[in-house]
């Protein structure tokens, strides 16, 4: 087994009264695609924001690459090589495919007043290594035809691999994909899981997911972590989790995909 990129320990959170996350522990191994599944209001999106820095835990750490991160602001983060994505994409409508890429990486001296009037040399070097970039995450998505194209104008699914580039731009430690299949049809979805793969076992991206799918979750993910009331319930192998009782109870009335 790989070393841990990210340690979760005895993670809380609680909104008021309700406790969303309650004592949370596990890991998340470097290289790994890691598949973090359980009922609605469990509590996965919530532990997700936690690790992305969107929402502080009321208790418990969490670490990465060793090192203490609880609470740090997302943008930090961001620049760390946490990136994550989300169950609605959150793309610029009005920018096109290609300048929603564009906009993407931090180290652009081009934003700066002083390198573009001194240095406008090294601004277009930057611009056009950017730009490359671009276009090879466009067409490792297969979305080249619509590089043109406001981002308002796509489909469901292809907002989703539009959502997943943006996160390649980045070019990440690590990538949170919460629901990449809620709405993508069944081709799409297939592609999509593909597109997952390959960035792990091709580009090296250490990958957790949320999902609800479970055909999509028993292609890509070991280990599967499941996650009731806020807290562990099972992990390990897909096959050792549809066989766990603790896991069916969890799910009675909720799914049957599990069984």
């Amino acid at each position: 087994m790989s070393e841990p990129l990210i340690v979760l320990e005895s993670l809380s959170k609680s909104f008021g009264g309700l406790q969303a996350v309650n004592d949370c522990s596990f890991e998340i191994a470097s290289g790994s695609i890691t598949g973090l599944i359980g009922p609605n209001g469990a509590g996965k999106t919530t532990v997700f924001n936690m690790i992305a820095g969107a929402l502080k835990p009321t208790s418990g750490r969490v670490r990465f690459e060793g090192e203490d991160v609880t609470g740090l602001p997302t943008h930090v983060l961001f620049h760390r090589g946490i990136v994550r994505t989300f169950q609605i994409p959150h793309e610029f409508g009005g920018l096109t495919v290609l300048e929603n890429l564009l906009v993407v990486p931090a180290d652009q001296p081009g934003e700066g007043l002083y390198w573009t009037w001194f240095t406008p040399g090294a601004v277009r070097r930057r611009e056009f290594e950017i730009r490359e970039q671009a276009l090879e995450t466009l067409d490792f998505l297969k979305l080249s035809h619509l590089r043109d194209e406001l981002a308002r104008n796509l489909s469901g699914g292809q907002k989703k691999l539009l959502e997943l580039g943006r996160a390649m731009m980045a070019r990440p430690k690590v990538i949170l994909l919460d629901e990449p299949g809620a709405g993508v049809n069944p081709t799409l979805l297939a592609e999509l899981a593909d597109m997952i793969r390959r960035l792990n076992t091709e580009v090296g991206y250490t990958i957790c997911l949320i999902e609800h799918n479970m055909d999509m979750i028993a292609r890509l993910c070991d280990p599967v972590i499941v996650i009731a009331e806020g807290r562990v319930l099972a992990e390990g192998h897909i096959d050792e989790i549809r066989q766990n009782k603790q896991v069916l109870d969890a799910y009675l009335g909720e799914t049957e995909e599990v069984a």
